[in-house]
């Protein structure tokens, strides 16, 4: 039995009642309807603001980031009065304020093989806005394993992807991707950038998705991988298949439940001897240096090789004074510019290209080199204030 409609909500929605695919039913079903939306950020923040104001009736909402100044150049559904606060309950507040009519369920915990099924079970159906290969895996095998589908979207610089991972009737993102690529190949948003308006077009596109997906309506991207790029604003499909040999959802399965997926992905990659599990921005207790301690070595005049493994434009933002530039990218190719007798201090700009850098190095028999802990956004915090965070 299908909800009815209040009289302000046949106000609301009266542009979707004329549409006949929609119309009176389709506004029901969508009221009726329940959606994950598994990360608050870029993609995240258009999807849930749509979503919410189609009237889809309960949305989730799953998240364990503070919003940061950073953010507000593409996840709109955060505003600066909310920097500081949790992304589900900054994002809850603005969809609620959009349309109080709808439930908002936040959970603000990280979206991990121990609680996914839990959180995801009660809803029609899941899309994905997160920018990591663990939680996209997480994300795919929760779907096949529940039978619901999966709303997929990536962005990067200037492209953007969008599918829809159904297993009942089509391939899932294992099929297409059958083991996540190399740590650390992939750069994140954070490292390569990303310009703000794309997660605007993908998302939207996901919210759509699901919304045909939620109403079986029109032809959704199943089976399909839309390929978008914003420079030179083309769209283009590529035809997917289901993999036979998937190790979930292919007839075998090899995969029957939820695994390690930050082990299946290779994260954290760095090998060390006695450093233990890192932190963002961090290599590990036995290869970082904090940016003061680097600040009192320099101080006394040791001898030591500052190497930059930023891109050449990222000068024009924030440098330190003596640092010497070797892309990530170069480093391989220019390891024999480098002495393994030297001291020397890898940074980038929050320590996580950096850390790809100190274990590329310490692979090729590197012992005297240290990573700086939060790269040089760190150095402008306790050092060098006169230095802009980005």
């Amino acid at each position: 039995m299908l909800p009815e409609l209040s009289h302000e909500e046949i106000l609301r929605y009266s542009r979707h009642l004329l549409i006949p695919e929609v119309g009176m039913e389709g506004q029901r079903k969508l009221k009726a309807s329940s959606a994950l939306v598994i990360g608050a950020g870029g993609l995240g923040s258009p999807v849930a603001l749509y979503l919410a104001a189609a009237g889809v009736g309960r949305l989730g909402l799953v998240d364990y980031d503070v919003v940061d100044g950073s953010n507000l150049q593409r996840q709109v559904v955060h505003g600066t009065g909310t920097v500081g606060r949790p992304k589900v309950e900054s994002a809850r507040a603005r969809l609620l304020d959009l349309n109080p009519d709808i439930q908002v369920d936040a959970f603000n915990e990280p979206f991990t093989s121990a609680n996914a099924m839990r959180i995801a079970e009660p809803f029609d159906i899941l899309v994905d806005g997160t920018d990591n290969f663990p939680t996209r895996y997480l994300s795919n095998d929760v779907c096949v394993l529940l039978g619901k589908p999966n709303v997929y979207g990536s962005i990067f610089r200037f492209d953007g992807q969008a599918s829809v991972f159904y297993a009942k009737e089509g391939p899932c993102y294992r099929c297409l991707f059958p083991e996540p690529p190399p740590p650390g190949l992939v750069p994140s948003c954070a490292d390569a950038g990303v310009l703000g308006v794309l997660p605007g077009t993908i998302g939207t596109i996901q919210a759509t998705e699901a919304i045909k997906m939620l109403l079986g309506i029109g032809s959704p991207l199943v089976g399909r991988l839309l390929l978008y790029n914003a420079l030179d604003m083309t769209f283009e499909y590529v035809k997917l298949k289901k993999n036979p040999n998937c190790k979930i959802c292919g007839p075998h399965p090899e995969v029957t439940g939820l695994i390690d997926y930050d082990a299946f992905c290779g994260v954290p990659a760095l090998r060390q001897a006695q450093g233990g599990v890192h932190e963002e921005g961090s290599a590990g207790r036995d290869w970082d240096i904090t940016a003061t301690d680097l600040a009192a070595k320099i101080g006394r005049g040791e001898k030591l090789r500052l190497i930059d493994v930023r891109e050449p434009h990222e000068l024009e933002i924030s440098y330190i004074a003596g640092a010497e530039l070797f892309p990530l990218g170069e480093l391989a190719s220019r390891l024999p510019e480098l002495d393994s007798a030297q001291e020397m201090v890898v940074f980038c700009k929050t320590g996580t290209r950096s850390r790809r850098a100190l274990e590329m190095l310490v692979s090729a028999g590197f012992r005297k080199v240290k990573n700086l802990r939060g790269g040089i956004n760190a150095w402008a915090e306790e050092v060098d204030k006169s230095l802009p965070v980005y």
